[in-house]
């Protein structure tokens, strides 16, 4: 059957989008899926997401990682989606949609940055030398110096594959300290199973533990191998992290069709 898609990146994190509002491509299989993410043999991505109706949102969006296996939220990914939504006559001032950890709001703005709300963070463990927290996606997050530097694929593995998160799996994210505002983030994305350009979720996860206000407004500009994104959160007194919006641009690269 040939599959008509289209590829969209957010900050170099790229996927495959399927508009499956007729229910034509929901026959795929994780075989099927990750063939399609395959870069040497498909059409390559990090992840590839179907645009399904649902009856009480605009949308419902739906997510595989590149590995062909269902994932959690992807932060880059349901920016995308919400641009194709638009490109595709879905046109909002404001955009509601379900995805798998719940419903989202996002807003496209007038030079096409497109603002996804996140969904509120209340547990953030400290450890000795990281942060766990979940964004939609389980986030570890460790302060580095010369991020560049380091070997992200490799040394996000052993962490990926430690005896603590082996079995479900962690996203890993290291970041270094820009300036007050700033910080550079990359991240081992499980599922890809490699660095990719950029992390919607995690730069979300590295931003909030970042916060330089206490019990107020924070804005934090994160800059990623792949481009530059911002994050804007409140901070209470109680380490509650709500009011979450991560926002970056959203791009078409280009479609076509493709047996499976």
């Amino acid at each position: 059957m040939d599959i008509h898609f289209f590829k969209y990146q957010g900050t170099g994190n790229d996927f495959i989008i399927l508009d499956n509002r007729d229910n034509a491509y929901s026959f795929l299989d994780t075989a099927q899926v990750h063939f399609l993410c395959n870069r040497r043999f498909g059409i390559g991505a990090d992840g590839l997401m179907l645009l399904n109706r649902h009856h009480d949102y605009d949308f419902e969006m739906v997510y595989y990682n590149a590995d062909g296996k269902e994932g959690s939220m992807c932060g880059n990914g349901g920016r995308c989606l919400v641009k194709f939504a638009y490109d595709s006559g879905i046109k909002k001032t404001a955009y509601h949609f379900m995805a798998t950890d719940g419903p989202h709001e996002a807003e496209i703005d007038v030079q096409g940055i497109v603002r996804l709300k996140m969904k509120d963070v209340q547990t953030v463990k400290n450890k000795t030398d990281h942060y766990i927290l979940d964004t939609g996606s389980p986030h570890y997050v460790q302060f580095v110096q010369n991020l560049q530097k380091v070997d992200v694929k490799e040394e996000g593995r052993k962490i990926r594959y430690s005896d603590d998160f082996a079995d479900e799996g962690i996203n890993v994210n290291f970041v270094e300290a820009v300036d007050d505002h700033t910080i550079f983030v990359r991240t081992y994305e499980r599922g890809v199973e490699n660095e990719t350009l950029s992390c919607g979720t995690g730069v979300t996860a590295a931003a909030l533990v970042s916060a330089h206000n206490e019990n107020s407004f924070n804005e934090i500009d994160v800059r990623t191998t792949g481009g530059k994104l911002s994050v804007e959160f409140d901070l209470s007194d109680e380490n509650q992290y709500s009011n979450i919006w991560l926002c970056g641009p959203a791009e078409f690269v280009f479609k076509g069709e493709i047996g499976v």
